[in-house]
């Protein structure tokens, strides 16, 4: 029985993990198994990104360590996420008019298509920036909306509308550089928000629209979908350390203290519950009201039938899901991890969502007929390691 290893790093502002996972076919089918998991604290990262990538490296290494003692395997090249406040996306549009005598839409008339959407970006707001992956939303066919992929369909005019991922240019080098320094070859760099999503968000939630909030130590990153298509990614700089920070402060106890009271531990320093509920809420309705802002700047406020998904670090806060579904006015839930099947792959805590869904990249990285979105070009720094120019297709058949 034929094996393959892939492995999904998450350099998050608290804490680093490693998800080694294994597929092996069965009958045709590909059985995913994770076969190893490290952690370990975050150094040298600031907001979700790099300040210090020696630092940083050693964290890297650590989880890396802890991982493959697990698994019994060498890591050598993985799957990386890219988060932090440097991250965003822009919707653009773009065009061109097929070429062939009889008219069939070729795969070079997809991406000129694609290119001239990118072309069609504002300058200012790519200065310092990098395009990681252009996603095309929608394609017009001769002004009409083709659903699905138009590649052998036949028209004059080919039209798109693209979400492109991007991010700081000195960031992205920053990780790439973090990650060969703990020795490891970065295959892709992968937006943290689509890599949670990957095993967070199932296909019928994605066809008729939901918003993924992964609520992490320093930044929240929502992503928002809609007809099967991620329509809009954001983060803003507030997460669950702030919380922390005003609980400290309140409630007059230590940091330490103060985490364990957030997550509704016992606390030797007596308090006021009503005073506790107060500080948590004030701090989350920052969060929420970003969140809402955001959706309302593209229009999907209150109109996302399968409501909000809570995941990250700081969603096993008491009462954040009926706090979100007050605040947003949309159902919310807080989001399970669907990884392959058995006893082995049931990882509970929501902070692993990034790294399960990396991990899940190496299995399918292959299947053009399963294109999510495409690379921004080459993404290492001169000099470093290339990488594959295609990002995967998007590995629908992996979720539930």
């Amino acid at each position: 029985m034929a094996k393959q290893i892939s492995v999904g790093i998450d350099i998050g502002s608290f804490e680093t993990k490693v998800i080694i996972a294994q597929s092996s076919a069965d009958s045709g089918r590909g059985i995913h198994q994770i076969i190893g998991t490290g952690v370990s604290e975050s150094r040298g990262v600031e907001k979700g990104y790099i300040v210090g990538s020696e630092e940083a490296a050693l964290s890297v290494k650590r989880a890396i360590e802890i991982a493959e003692k697990a698994a019994g395997v060498r890591v050598k090249r993985a799957y990386v996420s890219f988060g932090g406040v440097g991250l965003g996306s822009i919707t653009a549009t773009g065009s061109v008019a097929i070429t062939r005598a009889d008219l069939e839409i070729t795969e070079r008339d997809l991406d000129l298509c694609l290119e001239t959407a990118e072309m069609a970006i504002p300058k200012s707001a790519l200065i310092n920036k990098r395009v990681i992956n252009e996603i095309p939303v929608e394609y017009k066919l001769d002004g009409k909306i083709a659903w699905g992929d138009p590649l052998g369909l036949k028209a004059q005019k080919l039209e798109v509308k693209a979400l492109f991922l991007v991010c700081l240019e000195h960031h992205l080098a920053d990780l790439i550089k973090t990650v060969e320094l703990a020795g490891v070859e970065v295959v892709d760099v992968v937006a943290a928000p689509v890599g949670a999503s990957f095993v967070t968000v199932s296909k019928k939630q994605r066809r008729v629209g939901c918003l993924l909030a992964d609520i992490g130590a320093e930044t929240t990153s929502v992503i928002v979908f809609e007809n099967n298509n991620p329509v809009s990614l954001e983060v803003f700089p507030i997460g669950g350390m702030d919380i922390t920070n005003d609980i400290a402060l309140g409630l007059k106890v230590s940091l330490e203290e103060a985490e364990t009271i957030k997550f509704g531990g016992f606390s030797r320093t007596p308090y006021s519950k009503k005073k506790l509920d107060d500080i948590v809420s004030a701090r989350l309705g920052d969060c929420f009201e970003l969140i809402e802002k955001h959706l309302k700047s593209i229009g999907r406020d209150s109109l996302l039938p399968a409501g909000v998904m809570l995941t990250g670090g700081s969603a096993g806060i008491a009462g954040i899901k009926n706090f979100a579904q007050d605040f947003l006015g949309l159902p919310a839930e807080i989001a399970s991890i669907h990884f392959g099947e058995g006893q082995s792959n049931k990882i509970r805590e929501t902070i692993w969502a990034t790294a399960c869904g990396l991990s899940l990249l190496g299995f399918d990285s292959n299947e053009e007929s399963r294109i999510f979105g495409k690379r921004g070009g080459v993404l290492t720094p001169e000099g470093g390691s290339e990488m594959f120019r295609k990002f995967s297709r998007w590995i629908s058949q992996f979720l539930p």
